[in-house]
């Protein structure tokens, strides 16, 4: 990607539209865009097509570029759009660290816009300078019949024994699942030793448990972190695992951002 040569094209592109909307994919900084320059007029970026297949821009703001691409109300957003955010994040995410805006972000001006960025500015500079040249791999552990099935779907209406012991049993299972995941937890820290971590536990189908790890490592890591799949196969050979990434930082942006869509 790269700032078209054409100066005139950008002018004509803005100089009847002083207002619009803009849809936000992330935030980025305008020197990785810019080798060092700053621009004053938001640019195409060459060979990128956003939502609903609209070229996508870098909008100058400071220090900043949003990434972003015009927006029109009339066209929902859909399933496809979600596809298409997480490409132009996932292709901005090659080049340059991102801060990625969560699917759906629309900024109704230009001002909007920018005051955004103002009011978020010392966040957005402390997460850029936290995550440059990091990249975020996850690790997920399925656990089969790790959880009971639902007590209450084939219980007796009446409150008697059976029941009583049902909900005992149910509870004590419960109990159980919690120790083993957060022993496992352990287990996955100590085996990929992340630097920030981010862990999702939850029900999936036929009564299985799935722990989803986000794990956040340097960039120059990910091929070490990749070749440990083998070794948590061992390690963890009564479960199914995966690994994926590397991703933008989806899980790990500050959690205080305040804008203004």
């Amino acid at each position: 990607m790269s700032r078209v040569s054409a100066q005139e094209q950008n002018r004509e592109l803005f100089q009847e539209k002083t207002e619009m909307a803009w849809y936000a994919y992330c935030i980025t900084e305008q020197q990785a865009l810019q080798n060092g320059n700053r621009a004053r007029r938001p640019f195409i970026l060459d060979n990128l097509k956003g939502v609903s297949e609209a070229p996508v821009f870098a909008y100058p703001s400071g220090e900043f570029a949003v990434i972003v691409s015009e927006y029109a109300a009339s066209k929902p957003l859909n399933q496809e759009a979600i596809v298409d955010h997480a490409r132009v994040v996932k292709e901005c995410f090659r080049t340059m660290t991102v801060l990625p805006f969560r699917f759906g972000t629309v900024f109704d001006s230009d001002e909007a816009l920018r005051r955004a960025v103002r009011t978020n500015r010392k966040t957005f500079l402390e997460s850029l300078l936290r995550l440059r040249g990091k990249a975020e791999m996850h690790f997920k552990i399925l656990l089969k019949d790790a959880v009971v099935e639902q007590a209450l779907r084939d219980l007796p209406a009446g409150v008697g024994g059976e029941y009583l012991r049902k909900l005992r049993e149910q509870a004590s299972r419960e109990r159980e699942r919690q120790t083993k995941a957060r022993a496992l937890s352990m287990q996955v820290h100590k085996l990929f030793s992340p630097l920030e971590e981010d862990i999702v536990c939850k029900r999936v189908d036929a009564g299985n448990m799935l722990l989803d790890f986000a794990h956040l490592i340097d960039t120059n890591a990910v091929t070490k972190y990749q070749n440990r799949y083998s070794a948590a196969t061992r390690h963890f050979k009564d479960c199914q695992v995966s690994i994926t990434g590397p991703w933008p930082p989806y899980h790990f942006m500050p959690g205080k951002i305040r804008t203004v869509s």
